[in-house]
């Protein structure tokens, strides 16, 4: 086991670890509005990965021009997709939104690229889609159970709903930057072109939404963190991680981000489900390891998580 595969291995935990921390994060600021959090850490974290590659995206802007139709795809889908996740985490909780989000993007992507590319469902993801279906509908269901939901949101099913669309982005986002990928494009240049014109059609959002970032400190201080740690230099390790290890092994790593978000959400903000959800919880975190974890059957490589963004070539 050499050291870089180890730096690699803590690259991929920390971009997890952060990653989890976003919906707790984001309640030290209740006066700012979910669609104003999700601008400010998407858009701003966004446009400084294009800045990174910025020199890459310069070079290749004649085969970005052609494959236009996949960047703004894309770039919308990466604009949709903080505004959905932040939204389901305000109005169902940070354990809920969270893991509705993160375990339905592996089903989702599968229905894309089935729709898509024609690309048959297996076996796997029929038995993961069962059991990530069951999960979601144990935790609606959790709502009305006689011990009560203390979640810190309003509406888990609206919160669900909204969860389901931030799957879907963030799987759509996902399929179109491997496609410019296959086509010839860099990661690099791919993710940073994405996320950069994403983060654009954000700041429209962030300008309307975003004054009372400016009222406290405190305020001000999640923005920044939410755009620079999770955003920025979470996507910055991962992709060091991600050309250090195998992408099966990085795709099973990243189950420590519903972990970390839902053990934060207890300690930090006191949220309770009871035990209807969390079984619901456990269920949907089955599911993504049925997904991402590398097929047993010897010989044949592991698949690569069509749930897991395809990430910038940074090193």
């Amino acid at each position: 086991m050499t050291q870089g595969y180890l730096l690699g291995v803590a690259g991929i935990l920390f971009a997890a670890f952060v990653w989890g921390t976003t919906g707790t994060a984001a309640t030290f600021a209740p006066e700012v509005s979910a669609a104003a959090i999700g601008a400010a850490a998407m858009g701003l974290g966004g446009i400084a990965q294009a800045l990174v590659a910025f020199r890459g995206i310069w070079r290749a802007r004649a085969l970005l021009t052609q494959q236009r139709r996949l960047l703004v795809i894309g770039a919308v889908a990466v604009a949709i997709y903080p505004l959905a996740f932040y939204g389901s985490m305000r109005l169902a909780g940070v354990t809920v939104g969270t893991v509705v989000t993160i375990g339905s993007a592996p089903l989702l992507a599968a229905v894309i690229e089935y729709l898509l590319d024609r690309t048959g469902l297996t076996w796997r993801w029929g038995i993961g889609a069962l059991i990530g279906a069951t999960g979601m509908t144990l935790i609606c269901l959790a709502e009305t159970a006689p011990e009560g939901l203390q979640v810190g949101g309003t509406s888990v099913p609206l919160g669900v709903a909204l969860g389901l669309i931030g799957g879907l982005t963030y799987a759509l986002y996902s399929w179109s930057a491997r496609r410019m990928m296959l086509r010839g494009t860099r990661s690099s240049v791919a993710m940073g072109a994405t996320f950069g014109l994403g983060g654009l059609l954000l700041m429209p959002v962030l300008i309307a939404t975003g004054a009372p970032f400016l009222a406290s400190w405190n305020n001000a201080a999640v923005g920044l963190y939410m755009a620079g740690v999770p955003m920025f230099l979470g996507y910055l390790c991962f992709g060091y991680g991600l050309a250090r290890v195998q992408a099966s092994m990085a795709t099973t790593l990243t189950l420590l981000e519903p972990v970390v978000a839902a053990v934060l959400a207890v300690i930090l903000i006191g949220e309770r489900l009871p035990a209807i959800g969390w079984s619901g919880v456990a269920l949907v975190v089955a599911c993504l390891a049925i997904l991402t974890m590398p097929c047993p059957r010897a010989g044949r490589p592991a698949p690569k998580s069509a749930a897991t963004p395809p990430q910038p070539d940074l090193t």
